[in-house]
């Protein structure tokens, strides 16, 4: 199946502001791309591009002073399959982990596991080891959290989302990542596209969304605790300890968020002949 997403961001800045930027698609989804994937500004700015240390495909840039509007148009092909189910993963004995997955077993900026050791350990000890325990720790964030942007906060914490029980899809994936670094799971949080394909769709404006990776058998598996089932469609942008290693846009100074759109629908092979990085009609001015 094809997949045709994107966004359109409106920034404002009173000065030339540096910005670090993650609003590409991972490198493993390059291959899957049936069109372009560049980012496009209305002003033209020059941008430097980087992997970071955590393999995520980031752009840097200088706002100008005042409006500027950065998007990217892109269709990419997709199995149309969802979230695969391994119920017979097993997790490892931390010893045997690669090094490079240790990171993911300590706390973080917003998974601080250190104040949800104890919790963890009373809510999960005697659940089986491997996928069986991290789909228990999904079932109780999906039931323990009330989902509602009006629950938003950029500085809550997965031990705040447990005391608050509420918050959207990041509180989510932090509480759930932080559960499962306390049982020595390792977990990445992700983010990045998930249209409403394959469910009925949903009366709210379309967004990024943020799910994570759990690391079982040998592999990265990907758990929803906001959905909690498995879904079709999902593009992964970037991945890391939290949201705060994954931030769309970082600017070094004061930049306004004026506008925000993002589209994600499945659509037939006519999308592939159309020019590439145009603005679709929901986001033209």
């Amino acid at each position: 199946m094809l997949i045709r997403a994107g966004y359109e961001l409106t920034l404002g800045a009173s000065a030339p502001t540096p910005m670090v930027a993650m609003l590409n698609i991972r490198p493993e989804r390059v291959s899957d791309l049936k069109t372009g994937h560049v980012i496009v500004t209305d002003r033209r700015l020059a941008m430097e591009h980087y992997h970071d240390v955590f393999g995520n495909f980031c752009s840097r840039a200088t706002l100008p002073a005042g409006v500027t509007k950065v998007s990217c148009d892109f269709v990419i092909e997709d199995d149309g399959k969802p979230d695969r189910q391994s119920h017979h993963a097993i997790q490892h004995d931390v010893a045997d982990l690669p090094s490079d997955v240790l990171m993911y077993l300590v706390g973080s900026r917003y998974c601080d596991t250190e104040l949800l050791s104890n919790i963890a350990w009373g809510l999960f000890g005697n659940v089986p080891a491997g996928w069986p325990r991290v789909q228990a720790i999904v079932d109780f964030v999906h039931q323990h959290l009330t989902y509602g942007y009006q629950y938003a906060r950029a500085t809550r914490t997965a031990h705040e989302a447990y005391q608050e029980r509420v918050g959207v899809c990041r509180d989510f994936a932090h509480l759930a990542v932080a559960l499962c670094r306390c049982m020595n799971i390792p977990a990445r949080y992700c983010s990045g596209y998930l249209g409403d394909i394959g469910i009925d769709p949903v009366d709210v404006a379309m967004d990024f969304h943020a799910w994570f990776e759990a690391y079982l058998g040998g592999e990265w598996h990907s758990f929803d605790a906001r959905h909690r089932v498995p879904r079709i469609g999902r593009i992964l942008m970037a991945c890391g300890r939290d949201a705060a290693d994954t931030a769309l846009t970082t600017a070094f100074g004061s930049v306004q968020l004026i506008g925000f759109k993002v589209h994600t629908d499945e659509v037939g092979e006519e999308h592939l002949d159309l020019p590439f990085n145009w603005p679709p009609d929901r986001l033209a001015a």
